[in-house]
């Protein structure tokens, strides 16, 4: 299947979960929040969420500075 993860065209097989796509991608441990079709995911959902063919997908981490 087939989704855009942050503007990238990405391809993944059917049924991926969105903590299985955060791993293939190994960012399971830098994202802090996680939006599908601008909609946010909490994380305790991330390894039951499903993901469809053409979803939208919006990882974001949370740098620090000053």
């Amino acid at each position: 299947m087939k989704i855009i993860i942050n503007g990238e065209d990405k391809e993944f097989q059917e049924k991926s979960t969105l903590l299985d796509i955060l791993k293939e991608l190994s960012l399971e441990e830098k994202v802090m929040a996680a939006a599908v079709n601008m909609n946010i995911i909490k994380q305790d959902a991330w390894e039951d969420y499903i993901i469809q063919d053409g979803d939208k997908l919006e990882l974001l981490d949370f740098v620090g500075g000053g």
